[in-house]
């Protein structure tokens, strides 16, 4: 056999493996898009291949709910990468009336949680995935009265929180809440 036959063959051995590499790639992240993930780690496939690859895929879904209020602009509810959900910052908006509860802090605090979990449960969570919060106050004066409220919807281990105090809320809410959950 010549040489030239010989580097044709292998050419066409490695043309080969690489379309069954391919395949076999595809299969794998469609398998992890279905949560049948095998650990594919870019270095793994760069020695399979015999050169660095980059591989990144990002799929992100829409979260949403009728049970809490309608995004109003370019924004969603919440949305989710991963194994990961992050909400939109929820204003005490009653999705049954338009509106803020009657009262203050609490009640103002109790509607905005009670949103959070309404989109949480709209993507098979509840309040006890909840990794990490973000508290927005119109006032701190009132970060007694919304973490008693606060307190109601959380339990052991307690997510991690962030509150701060801002100038203004939209519609001059008391308080807005996001959050990011663990599938």
């Amino acid at each position: 056999m010549c040489k030239g036959t010989l580097l044709y063959l292998h050419y066409q051995i490695i043309s080969i493996f690489k379309f069954l590499l391919r395949d076999f790639l595809i299969i794998k992240l469609n398998n992890c898009l279905k949560n049948e993930c095998w650990a594919l780690s870019p270095n793994y496939i760069s020695y399979l291949c015999g050169h660095k690859l980059k591989l990144s895929v990002t799929m992100k879904n829409v979260i949403s709910t009728s049970k809490a209020p309608a995004a109003i602009g370019p924004y969603s509810q919440a949305i989710q990468v991963g194994n990961l959900v992050y909400t939109s910052g929820q204003l005490p908006i009653d999705p049954a009336t338009g509106q803020f509860p009657e009262g203050g802090i609490k009640e103002q605090t109790r509607q905005s949680l009670t949103n959070v979990k309404a989109i949480l449960e709209g993507a098979g969570l509840s309040m006890a995935s909840v990794v990490k919060t973000t508290v927005f106050m119109a006032d701190m004066d009132d970060f007694a009265e919304m973490n008693s409220v606060y307190a109601e919807f959380f339990t052991e281990p307690y997510p991690a929180r962030s509150a701060v105090a801002v100038k203004t809320l939209p519609k001059n809410a008391l308080v807005e809440i996001e959050v990011v959950a663990e599938i």
